[in-house]
């Protein structure tokens, strides 16, 4: 399963760690995706959304 939000799309993010001397790594930034129950299709199932989705009321969450 990828790191993925099912609403916007939002996924892992590359770029470059750079230490004092300019020493440049690789690194990531991945999403902060929760697990929620959401309504999709007119029935309930379990979505992984990012915070930022949930946030701005993208998301019908199943109660």
């Amino acid at each position: 399963m990828a790191n993925t939000c099912a609403i916007c799309g939002k996924s892992v993010q590359t770029g470059m760690r750079v230490s004092h001397s300019h020493i440049r790594t690789k690194r990531t930034w991945k999403p902060n995706l929760q697990r929620v129950k959401a309504i999709v299709n007119n029935s309930p199932t379990h979505i992984r959304v990012c915070t930022r989705c949930l946030r701005s009321g993208k998301v019908k969450r199943a109660v």
